[in-house]
């Protein structure tokens, strides 16, 4: 159940969404080694955000996860969704913050139960 929640002060249009969210899917499935159909994606453009002291372009991301998540797997994931950002947005990876979050099983509700 991998859940990527992405901020950008970007707007971002439905073709563009689209692409990103397929991308996004596409990473984090393949970087944690869980099955794309595992994987939940949010993507809110437009958001006002000011890094540095500016309204240039810029995202902050979460990652949560149980299990698969650890520097190694942390590091290649920050890498490739930054590339997507500045990739499909134009978000200078510089601009970007990516928080990760390893949760237990009982703390993640679905189909009317927990995991």
């Amino acid at each position: 159940m991998p859940t990527l929640n992405l901020n950008t002060n970007v707007p971002v249009d439905a073709v563009v969404a689209a692409d990103i969210l397929k991308d996004a899917t596409k990473a984090l499935a393949k970087i944690i080694g869980k099955p794309e159909s595992y994987v939940m994606i949010s993507l809110n453009g437009g958001v006002p955000i000011a890094f540095a002291g500016s309204e240039e372009p810029a995202a902050y991301g979460e990652v949560i996860s149980i299990g698969g998540l650890g520097p190694s797997v942390n590091g290649k994931l920050s890498s490739a969704l930054a590339e997507i950002l500045e990739t499909k947005l134009s978000v200078d990876s510089s601009r970007f913050y990516i928080k990760f979050y390893d949760s237990e099983r009982s703390f993640f509700g679905f189909n009317g139960s927990t995991f």
